[in-house]
């Protein structure tokens, strides 16, 4: 008789459980009162975790989307302010989170500005701009929230871009600093092991750019025309990858950029 079944036994005895219960566990989600940041916020709410919305000067929103979450399951999420540029306001944001439920278990590194840069039109102030708020404040935050996280296990997803792997036209400043964030993303996975995992996401098109340039249904045509999926991505793609990359049954997933652009890099 063959000796599969219990060699198969062993194999199960040692896999970890299908489900993974994140309930409890505490999120900071930078960018997070609208859009993108929001979904994400939403969907790891929805599985139970406690979650900080992370704002600049979104007030307002950010202040309804925490009392529709605290409606759902009360004293779960808080709104809490912080210029991200500001290296000095970074580990006051982390303490605070902390203070509220005495923990932090995940840091999501979603904000970020996007704007066009033709060369030869470049300012100082668009290179700052941009690098502080894709490059500078997802590093210095990680820096300042790593302590806590590992005290849990915890991990890190920050919110990299195809376009970190393959300029965009007109963006050359952007995205040189969605590949800065995409070489700390696995600079900090090595630096940061075993306690911490850290892993990005590259979105393809997910939104369109709220600033109205890219309306022109010609432009978006063509764009989906090299997308192998033959169509856009929505934000729930977005946020459900986070969910899986911070999950404990991904626990040895580290360093890892993963694509969520319907084969787009591939074209």
């Amino acid at each position: 008789m063959s000796d599969t079944g219990e060699q198969d036994s062993a194999v199960a005895h040692d896999s970890p459980p299908l489900v993974n219960d994140v309930a409890g566990k505490v999120a900071l989600v930078t960018g997070s009162a609208r859009r993108l940041g929001a979904a994400i916020v939403k969907r790891l709410h929805a599985d139970g975790m406690n979650v900080v919305v992370h704002y600049r000067r979104s007030q307002d929103t950010a202040s309804e989307l925490v009392e529709q979450l605290n409606a759902q399951r009360p004293d779960s999420a808080i709104a809490l302010s912080a210029d991200l540029g500001d290296t000095l306001a970074l580990e006051p944001l982390v303490h605070r989170a902390v203070d509220k439920w005495g923990r932090l278990d995940v840091l999501v590194n979603n904000a970020s500005t996007y704007f066009a840069t033709p060369v030869g039109k470049i300012t100082e102030q668009q290179f700052d701009d941009l690098f502080n708020s894709n490059v500078k404040g997802a590093t210095f935050l990680s820096q300042a929230a790593a302590p806590q996280l590992a005290k849990h296990g915890g991990s890190i997803v920050n919110m990299v871009d195809i376009n970190a792997q393959r300029p965009l036209a007109d963006y050359p400043v952007y995205s040189a600093a969605k590949a800065a964030l995409a070489m700390i993303t696995k600079a900090l996975a090595r630096e940061l092991a075993p306690n911490v995992r850290v892993n990005g996401i590259a979105p393809g098109s997910i939104l369109w750019a709220h600033d109205g340039s890219e309306d022109d249904p010609d432009h978006q045509q063509d764009f989906m025309e090299g997308v192998p999926m033959q169509r856009q991505g929505t934000v729930a793609d977005i946020a459900n990858a986070v969910r899986f990359l911070v999950d404990p049954a991904s626990d040895y997933i580290t360093g890892q950029i993963l694509n969520v652009d319907g084969g787009k890099a591939l074209t």
